[in-house]
């Protein structure tokens, strides 16, 4: 697994690129991931993506393969994106389209607005854009502290995903993925997200941006997505029906198929 070094950390990330060695110069998407999991969480995306686009999935700081950084961290939305430019300049990527779930949604949309020269389209999904809209995770420190990583990991998968939704198989590793994550860096982040305030600068948007987000989230209402659509001028708005926070994860065959749509739509 290639890595770049940015601040003293090394960032993780995975190429997949299936595209016909005729396609000399395929578009990348860059992938952004949330808190509690891995790059391999789009691990269902690559099927569908790998054969049109090179597809770059990264590991945030203290995940995956990527250095966690000291309890004394200073987390910043400012870090996120110039760890993401990191990561297309390590892969040749003057432009790119981004991707990112959660955490990696915000930092989609702060990347958009920091690097518009840098990217192609961008997709949040089950992302925020003010940290005071952001219900449930306030506690979080207090109860990793007191709980635990196994029981906070349990209450998220109920956040995440309702009954029957995913397989057994997949809430299996899901849950353990999540639960084996460090709590220093999980409070880290998302104490840093509670503080995000971007709202004002969306409307500085220019990319076309597809905005992903379920009818159930218990950390993001759906009139959070729909204030960013209202903002974003060159935007679409998709809600997932019967769906909770991790449809990156539990949608992700219906996400693709609204993506490469959007793609072919949008920016060819």
């Amino acid at each position: 697994m290639p890595a770049t070094k940015r601040g003293g950390a090394n960032l993780h990330y995975t190429i997949d690129d299936l595209t016909p060695p005729w396609q000399t110069a395929p578009e990348t998407v860059l992938f952004h991931h949330g808190i509690g999991t891995d790059h391999r969480v789009w691990s269902e995306w690559v099927p569908a993506l790998a054969d049109t686009f090179r597809l770059v999935r990264m590991d945030v700081r203290g995940y995956g393969g990527s250095s966690a950084p000291g309890p004394e961290a200073d987390w910043s939305m400012d870090d996120l994106v110039s760890d993401v430019i990191a990561v297309a300049d390590a892969v040749g990527a003057d432009q790119f389209h981004m991707i990112g779930e959660s955490l990696g949604g915000t930092a989609t949309y702060a990347t958009a607005i920091a690097h518009s020269e840098r990217l192609l389209s961008i997709t949040p999904i089950c992302a925020g854009h003010e940290g005071a809209y952001i219900r449930e995770v306030d506690r979080w420190r207090a109860e990793l502290e007191t709980t635990g990583m196994t029981a906070w990991s349990n209450q998220m998968m109920d956040h995440r995903f309702n009954p029957g939704v995913i397989t057994d198989a997949q809430w299996n590793w899901f849950e353990q993925v999540q639960r084996n994550t460090s709590p220093v860096v999980t409070v880290g982040l998302v104490e840093m997200l509670m503080g995000v305030k971007i709202t004002n600068a969306l409307a500085e948007i220019s990319v076309p941006t597809l905005i992903l987000h379920p009818d159930s989230s218990p950390f993001l209402t759906v009139e959070v997505p729909k204030g960013a659509h209202k903002l974003i001028a060159q935007s679409e708005l998709h809600i997932f029906q019967d769906a909770r926070h991790g449809i990156a994860f539990s949608h992700a065959l219906e996400s693709t198929s609204l993506v490469k749509n959007f793609i072919d739509r949008r920016c060819r």
